[in-house]
């Protein structure tokens, strides 16, 4: 399954299979830090996410402690972790047109093989359960 999801990100995004692990960790490592719905969802049906995750955050110095983690998770800290989601993927080499395309392309992939039931835009792949139930019910 991990090599399904790369497979699929690589081909929408462009980004060789090397860069798209990156990104993927990236990605993944923020979506945990948020409390996403989509990072247990993933690291539930595909096997090795969240070590790739977790390898990512120790690569790029995401903050792992139980505080540090609550603080991520208030409006301030999401801001913070989505920026430094955007910087870390640009210090991996990604262009403002790949990183445009991974968020969509992931959870393309979470929707149309794991049941995720989002839209695929950053907003809606890094909120909290509470902001998207906000969204559903409007």
């Amino acid at each position: 399954m991990m090599k399904d999801s790369v497979k699929h990100v690589a081909n929408d995004t462009g980004l060789s299979n090397n860069k798209t692990k990156v990104a993927l960790g990236i990605v993944l490592n923020a979506t945990d830090r948020q409390g996403a719905p989509i990072a247990e969802l993933i690291f539930t049906k595909v096997p090795g996410a969240r070590t790739m995750a977790a390898r990512s955050g120790a690569t790029t110095g995401a903050a792992t402690g139980l505080i540090a983690r609550m603080i991520e998770r208030t409006p301030g800290g999401r801001s913070e972790v989505a920026f430094q989601m955007i910087r870390d993927l640009q210090c991996a080499g990604l262009g403002h047109t790949e990183i445009s395309a991974l968020l969509p392309s992931v959870a393309g992939f979470a929707k149309a093989n794991l049941g995720f039931a989002s839209e695929g835009h950053l907003g809606d792949f890094l909120c909290a359960s509470e902001a998207l139930e906000a969204v559903d019910a409007a």
